[in-house]
């Protein structure tokens, strides 16, 4: 039987999983945190998927191909860290606080406006996430069928074809099947990458080979030429944006949230993200072995996409099962996580946008609610993707990478604030957002910064936030000479 009959078959098994844990949806809060259902074995499977995705496993890898390991830090190091810091410092509150969305968290501290404005924030970085994911579809299902009947549909299409297959399940699946999946896709990829790394390793002469050549050429090398204050700040920069900055995601805390207790709801965000790490290497080694083991097919796509080098030494490089466990897995997971960010951004949409104008709404009219920006929120993915196409853009890691540094930089410090600071108010939050924006905005379009200081923009604006969220307090407090309301809600740092 060919490769594509196991794929199809593979794909079937996980969408019937799926579907049959759907069942259980029956309301919003089923829907988007799985009625605070999952046990921890569950928790750690659906937090590990968080981050791997297309990524991981075809972005990262073929960037370590072309870079070096600086170029990485981001993912996995950092994204992993990221995971950590959740269970050490947000998931315990927040699992207390019984919220659903990140989006009720600055409502209840910050207020409406706040809220509002937080959410739309969340939701336009998803854009760049979830179109990586739908692009990552559409290279894997073109170089399945460039040898078959399927040959002319390019991979644009392809792109379209898979985005439409992530919206049917995300619709109907909801987060209990997001977890379920997860759960049996954890397992498929973990048990797939080490058997890859076996049969490709021997034919490089052993791991240990692929790992000395690598730092024999310098990839390990974390600052690629000498060290530079340069060079420091770009690392700092990419732990930053990945590691801190991805920190207040709906996704993230969807997963998390979900968990039965408010202890496994912890422990599975850092078993999760130690879990991420280290499985996350084995594609970046297994793309890098290409060198040894096929030559000439990095040779071919170096230049112009070298996200096919990865899928291509599998193809030529090992057997059918192993052909058949890679490709199952990673779409598994690209359409897990599709489905993942698909769901966060339209839960966001729908709680805290949608919801505040319709008051007394049932819980059966606010499930419809959610689904139906799940639609609505695909078509402005399809819109993106399609512009990334048309120009020529379509780099899953750079539309990753970028989505984070644009959007979340000044979303972190209210949420730490909010959480350890007893006096917050609205003013703290609304100075710091705006001091980042306008910040952020002069420095990337108006302000060479990154030429004289080498700082990058979003990661200046960053640092300028934190001041101006404590002088938010400040002008509040001489404004109102420190008046309080009744609600206490005039409290400020």
């Amino acid at each position: 039987m060919t490769l594509s009959f196991w794929i199809i078959l593979y794909l079937l098994i996980s969408i019937g999983i799926g579907l049959y844990a759907s069942r259980r949806v029956k309301n919003e809060t089923d829907y988007i945190l799985a009625g605070r259902w999952l046990p921890i074995y569950i928790t750690i499977a659906t937090t590990f998927a968080t981050w791997f995705g297309s990524e991981t496993v075809l972005g990262t890898s073929s960037t370590f191909i072309n870079e070096w390991l600086s170029w990485i830090l981001a993912d996995p190091f950092w994204a992993g860290l990221c995971l950590i810091l959740v269970w050490l410092f947000f998931a315990r509150p927040l699992y207390r606080m019984g919220v659903k969305t990140l989006g009720d968290f600055y409502k209840i501290k910050y207020g409406r406006t706040v809220e509002v404005f937080a959410s739309i924030m969340i939701i336009v970085s998803y854009i760049g996430w979830v179109s990586a994911q739908i692009v990552a579809l559409g290279l894997i299902f073109d170089i399945l069928t460039e040898w078959s009947q399927f040959a002319a549909i390019t991979q644009a299409e392809w792109s379209f074809i898979g985005g439409g297959i992530v919206l049917f399940y995300t619709i109907f699946w909801g987060m209990w099947s997001v977890a379920m999946t997860d759960f049996f896709q954890m397992i498929i990829i973990v048990v797939w990458l080490f058997i890859a790394m076996i049969y490709v390793g021997d034919k490089a002469g052993g791991v240990t080979n692929v790992i000395s050549l690598a730092s024999s050429e310098g990839r390990f090398n974390i600052f690629p030429e000498w060290v530079s204050i340069p060079a420091i700040i770009a690392a700092l920069a990419a732990m930053l944006t990945l590691g801190f900055w991805s920190i207040p995601q709906q996704d993230v805390f969807q997963r998390t949230l979900s968990a039965n207790s408010e202890k496994n709801a912890g422990r599975g965000a850092v078993i999760g993200g130690s879990l991420y790490i280290i499985v996350a290497f084995v594609p970046i080694l297994l793309g890098y072995a290409a060198f040894i083991v096929a030559p000439d097919l990095v040779s071919k796509y170096i230049e112009t996409d070298s996200q096919h080098i990865l899928p291509e030494l599998i193809l030529t490089q090992t057997p059918l099962f192993v052909q058949v466990m890679f490709f199952g897995a990673l779409l598994s997971a690209i359409m897990s996580t599709a489905s993942g960010t698909l769901l966060a951004p339209s839960a966001l949409f729908a709680e805290n946008i949608l919801k505040p104008f319709l008051p007394g709404i049932s819980d059966k009219k606010l499930l419809f609610v959610t689904r139906s920006s799940v639609f609505g929120f695909f078509f402005i993915i399809m819109s993106f993707v399609w512009y990334k196409y048309q120009n020529s853009e379509a780099n899953i890691f750079s539309m990753v990478e970028n989505a984070y540094k644009i959007t979340l930089a000044w979303a972190l410090v209210p949420l730490v604030a909010g959480i350890y600071c007893k006096r917050v108010h609205t003013v703290n939050a609304i100075i710091s957002m705006l001091v980042w924006v306008g910040t952020w905005i002069s420095l990337e379009y108006f302000i060479e910064i990154e030429e004289i200081y080498y700082m990058p923009p979003h990661f200046f604006a960053f640092l300028v936030s934190i001041p101006a969220f404590f002088l938010g307090g400040v002008l509040y407090r001489w404004s109102h000479n420190n008046n309080k309301s009744p609600d206490n809600s005039d409290d400020v740092l």
